[in-house]
């Protein structure tokens, strides 16, 4: 990177990229704050409690900032109370825009997420429509428009949205995770034919990619961020039992009605008990479902991966399963 940053603001740095951005900027000579309500186990020396709904901690956070890197959000599928998705998500970008045009940021980097375009037919470019499924792609459209809105206010501000797919790697505790330890058990069920491709994105590369946007400093910038290639689930499966070395115990699968049957019983059992239960109908679909989108535009900006998908999936399954 060109020049040193003295302070590069990382909301909601405490988290799983968060905490891979930093170690990386640091490395690199940058000073970093870590601003979460959640303190940062990997670097509790960087770490200042800041809550994106409150505009005098971001007041005091963002104080000074060359950059700010928005990360933050509300993004599970059971998030309760659902007034968090906007409050955190919306409001929180509703704040943060405030606070940097009264603090004179002119630089904001944002993650969104490819989940604004929903289960679309054909992989889509940054063009696409919106057609999200759920309270978090939406919110995230609408913290998009947000920041937007600050960026078209002064000519001078600057603006990086990245839309990542669904990111894995190395201590993660998400849904590639989550799939990935069934497949690992043996005891991994596929649904339907497993013929539907997904998207992933490793996290050493959306960070790098990260960093890459803050060497070009764009000044109106939109990318989807996805590795490439994307693997349909037998594929997937296959991959992952061939670096183990081991063999599924149930090689077969079930047809996707009957798991949405078991899905929607959960869902209305939930609803009426209070409970949240590990499958739902959204988590069914998310499985089942083709999402690929379209990354040409992060593929043709000169960015080159550190890491190909197949290295980033062996790495993460070594150190998830056998290191």
């Amino acid at each position: 990177m060109q020049n040193k940053l003295s302070k590069i603001i990382l909301l909601g740095g405490s988290g799983f990229v968060g905490s891979r951005l930093a170690s990386s900027l640091l490395s690199q000579g940058h000073g970093v704050v870590i601003a979460d309500i959640a303190k940062s186990e990997a670097h509790p020396d960087l770490w200042q409690h800041c809550d994106v709904r409150n505009k005098e901690q971001l007041m005091e956070c963002c104080s000074g900032a060359d950059v700010i890197i928005n990360l933050a959000a509300e993004h599970r599928d059971d998030v309760t109370p659902k007034s968090l998705y906007d409050e955190v998500n919306v409001e929180g970008a509703r704040l943060l825009c405030e606070v940097a045009s009264e603090l004179g940021v002119k630089r904001i980097i944002f993650t969104s997420s490819v989940v604004i375009y929903g289960f679309p037919e054909a992989p889509l470019d940054e063009s696409g429509d919106a057609n999200y499924f759920n309270d978090y792609g939406r919110t995230k459209w609408l913290a998009e428009a947000e920041y937007r809105k600050w960026k078209d206010a002064d000519i001078t501000n600057r603006l990086t949205i990245i839309r990542p797919t669904v990111i894995f790697g190395e201590g993660n505790r998400g849904n590639v995770y989550n799939l990935l330890r069934q497949i690992a058990s043996g005891k991994f069920l596929m649904i339907g034919r497993g013929e539907n491709e997904k998207s992933m994105a490793y996290v050493g590369n959306i960070c790098a990619f990260i960093e890459y946007a803050l060497i070009q400093d764009y000044e109106d910038e939109t990318f989807n961020y996805v590795d490439k290639p994307d693997f349909n689930m037998k594929e997937l499966v296959a991959r992952v039992t061939d670096i183990l070395g081991r063999k599924l115990l149930l090689p077969f699968s079930v047809p996707a009605w009957i798991v949405y049957a078991g899905a929607a019983f959960f869902d209305l059992l939930a609803k009426v008990s209070g409970r949240k239960f590990p499958i739902s109908m959204i988590r069914v679909k998310k499985f089942e479902s083709q999402t690929v989108f379209d990354a040409s535009k992060m593929l043709q900006s000169g960015f080159v991966p550190p890491y190909s998908m197949p290295d980033a999936l062996e790495r993460t399954i070594r150190h998830e399963f056998i290191d």
